[in-house]
């Protein structure tokens, strides 16, 4: 009797093959964890540095971001109330908050840039978001993502408003992605949870 033919042939082979497999998978994945985190953060530094207008001609390769976040942002503080600071000539320009909350099929992370006046928005950026191509995912695109430049937050609630593009714009309001109702509410709700709260905390440092 071969070895092929003994009754437990079968499952040593089995057993051997899932160990290698595994092994392999292991060995993959703890090869591309680290690049997989590096362009993790990357997407974020270019997300911070986006919404703030920061370093624009810098933004060509992974090298320049890093370099150029490195220079312009500082991370938050007691002071910022979570938000990062983009400090240039020793001076407060503007604030980078963050924000994250649930898209219509997923989590959509992104960064809104304040000015020092805690008023004005510089612009807003996103990082990681996985709504339908076409419809909200549009929010990346700079058809959508523009219209916050030069905005101001409103003393009441919502500070920034996504209305419908039959709506006459105003100074506190941009135009949602047209066949994405979900998505430009709920990131409305959310964006305007984050920047209320974060306007309180900075009230009672005052």
């Amino acid at each position: 009797m071969s070895l092929r033919d003994r009754i437990w042939y079968p499952i040593l082979y089995m057993s051997a093959i899932t160990l290698i497999s595994s092994a392999v998978i292991l060995l993959f994945g703890s090869l591309t964890r680290q690049r997989v985190q590096d362009n993790q953060l990357i997407a974020f530094e270019r997300a911070v540095l986006g919404a703030l207008g920061a370093g624009e001609q810098e933004l060509s390769t992974p090298s320049a971001i890093h370099t150029a976040y490195s220079t312009l942002i500082r991370e938050p503080d007691e002071s910022s109330a979570g938000a990062f600071r983009f400090i240039k000539d020793d001076s407060l320009i503007a604030y980078a908050l963050p924000l994250e909350g649930p898209g219509f099929w997923a989590p959509i992370k992104g960064v809104i840039g304040i000015l020092a006046d805690r008023r004005t928005v510089t612009g807003i950026a996103f990082y990681e978001q996985n709504e339908t191509p076409g419809l909200g995912g549009e929010i990346v695109k700079g058809a959508f993502t523009k219209q916050f430049e030069g905005k101001t937050l409103s003393d009441g609630d919502p500070a920034l408003s996504i209305a419908p593009v039959s709506v006459v714009l105003d100074e506190h309001t941009v135009h949602a992605v047209t066949g994405a109702t979900q998505t430009s509410t709920r990131l409305a709700k959310f964006m305007n949870e984050t920047i209320a709260d974060w306007r309180t905390r900075m009230e009672r440092k005052e």
